[in-house]
């Protein structure tokens, strides 16, 4: 019983202190997301639930919830860079896929003016 309570403290910890998501993506090279078509249709149709996800994918998607109604706030800088960059490029190239995305992730447009934004680089 007292394991299992010291258990339950040290993971409410983590997750209270944790001010930022891991770093572990950081550094992750968005360009071959951004040049290949067929690779950024493939995370967002992980995504949107229509096709198998890579680990990375997985992970990504399950902060994607989180980080849109936070607009981000436990992004670090460069998780917001990288954001930014490969979400502008599906807006860019696949608008649809886009539409679809904040369709399922945003149906009532409550976080649009303030993801546009943070997109944007406003926020």
């Amino acid at each position: 019983m007292l394991k299992a309570f010291v258990l339950l403290v040290f993971v409410f910890i983590h997750f209270v202190a944790a001010d930022f998501y891991s770093s572990k993506y950081d550094d992750f090279d968005v360009e071959p997301i951004i040049e290949n078509d067929r690779i950024m249709l493939s995370y967002t149709k992980c995504f949107l639930d229509e096709g198998p996800c890579t680990p990375d994918a997985k992970d990504f998607k399950k902060i994607i919830p989180e980080a849109l109604e936070m607009v981000c706030a436990k992004c670090t800088s460069k998780q917001k860079q990288l954001i930014r960059k490969v979400i502008g490029a599906i807006m860019e190239k696949h608008p649809e896929a886009w539409a679809q995305l904040t369709a399922k992730f945003d149906p009532g447009d409550k976080y649009k003016e303030s993801f546009d934004k943070f997109i944007a680089g406003t926020d």
